[in-house]
């Protein structure tokens, strides 16, 4: 077993549990890491461990948020049982797009867009559309704010609080209150993550802020969407690595194992800073962060890669 590789996974385990969670796009990160973080593998072990890697991330979900998702939790009445099963249902609906058009088009998409080019593109478009869209959602309270008859003086107040950066906003302001249309809707938006970089969360996240939902709950439902999600691709790739006929060996067992447990804890990490983060601000400095990691992308692939004869 190469202990440099296992390393290797461990840093790949890293990158993956902050980003699969945080709208900067996991796959924009990947590709720069790869570049400077050769597993020994073959390509098709490492396309499938891009993939199941995922599945620490998800089960840190699992873990953090099993009682609300578990139906047959002992310290839920009736009503708390029927709940948990309506949250579920939303979540099902919420993956029906991606399973109708994510499951014909994933090779397609792997094979004609999973480059440099693309995933820039998309880090700077959606960098630019989190900015937009926060700065409309901060605009829109603050009209909100004026047309409240209270006072010329009380209303001015309101209003200037509601442009502070901490502010939020939105009609929807518990995971109760997301209905099966609003599911389906932000479930379309996740369809937009087949394009590489775009980032699975950041479009559910989008997606939930333009239907009504605070940034709070935007994120929360984000997290759960992802768990048949992120479990149905893992189980395709494996299925297709098998069918191949490739064989793993201890090497390849010991990359998959310690890239899960380090994606698993720091998966926990990365959520419970999330939750919190987005409780106090907005995401316009993720937008930023995405728009200068595509710049960065775009630099070094056009510029750097062929200088060091890596084009």
């Amino acid at each position: 077993m190469n202990i440099l590789d296992l390393i290797k996974s461990a840093f790949l385990g890293l990158v993956e549990g902050i980003t699969e969670w945080l709208p900067i796009s996991s796959t924009g990160h990947m590709i720069l890491v790869d570049e400077f973080v050769k597993l020994d593998v073959s390509e098709e072990f490492w396309n499938m461990f891009l993939v199941v890697i995922q599945l620490g991330a998800i089960l840190s979900v699992c873990v953090l948020y099993f009682h609300q998702l578990n139906p047959f939790s002992p310290s839920k009445g009736r009503e708390g049982r029927r709940s948990t099963w309506s949250l579920w249902g939303k979540i099902v609906v919420g993956c029906i797009p991606a399973a109708v058009v994510g499951v014909p088009l994933s090779d397609f998409m792997d094979e004609h867009f999973y480059n440099s080019y693309v995933v820039a593109a998309a880090l700077i478009v959606y960098g630019i559309a989190f900015i937009v869209i926060e700065n409309w959602r901060a605009r829109r309270r603050s009209e909100l704010a004026l047309d409240r008859p209270r006072g010329a003086h009380f209303a001015a107040s309101v209003a200037a609080d509601a442009v502070e950066q901490g502010s939020d906003f939105g009609t929807i302001t518990s995971i109760g209150q997301i209905t099966y249309k609003t599911a389906l809707g932000i479930g379309a938006f996740q369809v937009l993550s087949l394009v590489p970089g775009t980032s699975r969360s950041g479009s559910t996240i989008i997606g939930g802020l333009l239907l009504g939902c605070t940034r709070a709950v935007a994120a929360e439902f984000t997290f759960f969407l992802a768990i048949p999600v992120m479990f149905g691709a893992s189980l395709l790739k494996v299925v297709k690595f098998m069918l191949k006929g490739v064989a793993m060996g201890a090497n390849e067992w010991g990359i998959m194992i310690v890239g899960l447990v380090v994606a698993f804890v720091v998966s926990l990490a990365a959520i419970r800073w999330l939750t919190g983060f987005v409780r106090r601000h907005d995401f316009k400095a993720f937008g930023w962060y995405r728009i200068v990691l595509g710049v960065v992308v775009l630099a070094y692939f056009l510029l750097v890669a062929p200088a060091l004869g890596r084009a």
